[in-house]
């Protein structure tokens, strides 16, 4: 049996250089700007070490 509720993660940079993690990409028109995107990953888990990495690597600022 195949589970189609997955979530997809992914990191994603706004406009003030902060990166934050978010579960879809299915954007309205109330959400901010996205600048750079990193994923799709298959866990939150997976996400937040990638965004712990972006921080280090100073490619995004920490919140």
């Amino acid at each position: 049996m195949t589970d189609s509720t997955q979530e997809i993660w992914y990191v994603v940079k706004r406009p003030a250089g902060h990166c934050e993690i978010v579960d879809n990409l299915d954007g309205g028109e109330d959400k901010p700007e996205i600048i750079e995107q990193w994923g799709p990953f298959s866990s939150q888990g997976e996400a937040i070490a990638r965004r712990v990495g972006l921080i280090r690597a100073g490619k995004c600022q920490p919140q």
